[in-house]
C-alpha cells in the first residue's frame, strides 16, 4: 500500500539507505537505488544535513549518515536491549576477573555508560551508568572507532578543538593524525588499550561488540590500577574480555556462543 506521507516515506528511505552502507554514498547512487528523481533525492538530503541526520563530504561527492543518526542510535540501545543482554555477562566477566567491568555504546563524539558493575575493594571510577565521555580518549571509544568507516571518524572529529584531555600527563592523542594511529593500532591487535587518559593510574582494555551488519554496537571493558596489575594477569584479562565480548556478540545476534574448552 503506498504512503499517504510520500515525502516521510522517502526521508526514511534515504536515512536507512545511509545507514546500510559502510561507506558515505553519492547522490547518483542513491537515485538509482531508491528509483527516486534526482531533484527530490537533493532535496531531502538538504533537509536531512539541516537536522543533522547526514553529512556531505565534498571530497568524496558523497553523502553518509550525520551526529544526530548517532546520537538516535545510541538513545535507542541505552533504552533497554543491550543494557539487558550485557548486564549479566558484564557481571560475570567481574567475578572471573576481579576487576570493574562496563559497556558503552557510542553518544556522537562521546561514549555512553549503559552498564556499569564495579568490582568488590577497588577504588571508584568516573564511569558510571549515563556517564559521558570523550570516546577518544577512553578504550571503550577507541574499540568503537576503529572499527568505523574512516570518513565518519573524521566527520567526528572535524577540528583540533575536538581533541579534549582530561589528564595533565595525557599526551596520547591530541589531533586527527595520533587519533587515526592508535585506532589503526587497535584494529590490528583486535582489542584497545587506554593508559591514564581518563584518570590517572588506570588503565583500560575494551573490545568491540559487532552487530549483525558488522556494525559497532557497543564496547566492552575492564578498568583497572596499572601499576597493580601486570603484563601475564593483563593477558588472562584479555583473554576473558575476548570470551565476554564472544558472548555479548552471540546473544546479539540472537545464536548460542561456542563453550571455551
Amino acid at each position: 500500500m503506498a504512503s499517504k506521507v510520500p515525502a516521510a516515506d522517502n526521508t526514511l528511505r534515504v536515512l536507512k539507505l545511509l545507514a546500510s552502507r559502510k561507506s558515505p554514498t553519492p547522490a547518483a547512487m542513491i537515485c538509482t537505488l531508491l528509483q527516486l528523481p534526482r531533484s527530490t533525492v537533493y532535496q531531502l538530503l538538504g533537509v536531512l544535513i539541516e537536522q543533522g541526520f547526514a553529512t556531505h563530504y565534498p571530497e568524496e561527492q558523497a553523502y553518509g549518515l550525520g551526529l544526530s543518526a548517532f546520537e538516535l542510535s545510541s538513545a535507542y540501545t541505552r533504552q533497554e536491549p543491550l543494557a539487558r543482554l550485557g548486564a549479566p555477562l558484564v557481571a560475570q566477566l567481574v567475578d572471573k576477573v576481579g576487576q570493574s567491568a562496563h559497556l558503552a555504546v557510542l553518544h556522537g563524539a562521546d561514549v555512553l555508560y549503559i552498564v556499569e558493575e564495579r568490582a568488590k575493594g577497588r577504588p571508584s571510577l568516573v564511569t558510571d551508568v549515563g556517564v559521558r565521555l570523550p570516546s577518544h580518549l577512553t578504550a571503550s571509544g577507541r574499540a568503537i572507532l576503529a572499527q568505523l568507516p574512516k570518513s565518519q571518524v573524521r566527520a567526528l572529529y572535524p577540528r583540533p578543538a575536538s581533541f579534549i584531555s582530561r589528564s595533565p600527563n595525557s599526551t596520547t592523542i591530541t589531533d586527527y593524525a595520533s587519533l587515526r594511529r592508535e585506532l589503526q593500532f587497535t584494529a590490528e591487535r583486535g582489542y584497545a588499550v587506554e593508559q591514564g587518559d581518563v584518570t590517572e593510574e588506570f588503565h583500560s582494555l575494551a573490545v568491540a561488540i559487532l552487530d549483525s551488519s558488522g556494525w559497532p554496537a557497543a564496547a566492552l571493558a575492564v578498568t583497572f590500577l596499572g601499576a597493580r596489575v601486570d603484563q601475564a594477569q593483563r593477558a588472562g584479562i584479555l583473554e576473558d574480555l575476548k570470551h565476554t565480548a564472544d558472548q555479548f556478540t552471540a546473544r546479539l545476534h540472537g545464536r548460542r556462543a561456542t563453550t571455551r574448552r
